[in-house]
């Protein structure tokens, strides 16, 4: 196996430290998929057992200058590396105003990715700062764990509002409850809702738009579950799901940039799955409901 690549534009380098950055935040190790023609950051908790998944997948011809990758074979020209994600966003962080970052899959005595950047320094000649990163390779039988995750035909399909005035609705109800009640229906209004012995508290969200169902279909891998569409469904019934309140936090304290899109899906009582696009890069969060 082989890997190595580089980044030459400040703009890409920057917005490549903060999809890192963002992963650091939403997922403490994560597996990181290398293909000729994308990057992917995976985190395949088990939903049945409650943990929460990832799926962030970027174009590498967006980002890199220089791009070459040899897989386990010519049939699986895949790498699969697992890593700490801090290890990766701290090396990054030293990689502002840098002239060139350059990643390389090594082997010091244990795998690695070795981050080398390359900073101006006063007298115009330049240093390079280099950071071995311990990963662990994932053998090719592990694979089949770790493909984009498929989830059954949403009840609702909503936009979302504003990432950072939810995410300031949530800080607040986290103080009450550890629990929360994302519901939606079809006519564009989404509910944040927590309920205790002692008080009930809504935030209501109105007029944010619901996808059409081509475009909920093209967005995520779907399991038909049903035949039935969003014309059949009353517009005014609430799909529900009832989650951890400390995971949304943690998906909407990890948003980096402002998405161009992002979707919330609903499967009742089952799951959320939340869609968002920057740009140049896609991030799928998928919260289990609570037992």
């Amino acid at each position: 196996m082989k890997f190595r690549a580089k980044i030459v534009d400040g703009a890409c380098l920057n917005h490549f430290t903060r999809i890192s950055n963002m992963i650091a935040k939403l997922a403490k190790t994560c597996t990181l998929r290398i293909s000729p023609d994308k990057l992917n950051f995976i985190l395949c908790d088990k939903l049945a057992n409650g943990g929460v998944s990832m799926w962030c997948e970027l174009e590498q011809e967006n980002f890199f200058n220089e791009f070459q990758m040899e897989g386990v074979s010519a049939e699986n020209n895949e790498i699969y590396l697992e890593l700490t994600s801090e290890n990766l966003s701290r090396a990054l962080k030293t990689a502002q105003n840098a002239r060139a970052l350059k990643i390389k899959l090594t082997n010091k005595h244990f795998p690695c990715l070795t981050v080398s950047v390359e900073l101006l320094s006063m007298s115009s000649s330049s240093r390079i700062v280099t950071h071995d990163i311990p990963i662990k390779v994932i053998p090719r039988k592990l694979w089949k764990d770790l493909q984009e995750p498929v989830v059954p035909d949403p009840d609702v399909s909503i936009y979302l509002p504003v990432l950072k005035t939810m995410k300031s609705v949530v800080e607040k109800m986290k103080n009450i409850s550890n629990h929360l009640v994302i519901e939606a229906n079809l006519d564009g209004e989404l509910n944040l809702k927590i309920e205790t012995e002692l008080v009930c508290v809504t935030t209501h969200f109105k007029d944010l738009g619901n996808p059409p169902l081509d475009v909920v279909f093209k967005c995520i891998p779907i399991i038909l579950a049903s035949e039935s569409t969003h014309e059949d469904r009353n517009v005014e019934h609430m799909a529900e799901v009832h989650i951890d309140i400390r995971k949304l936090l943690q998906f909407l304290a990890g948003q980096q940039v402002n998405p161009t899109k992002a979707l919330c899906n609903i499967v009742n009582n089952k799951m959320v799955h939340f869609d968002l696009l920057h740009e140049d890069v896609s991030l799928q969060y998928f919260i289990p409901a609570l037992s």
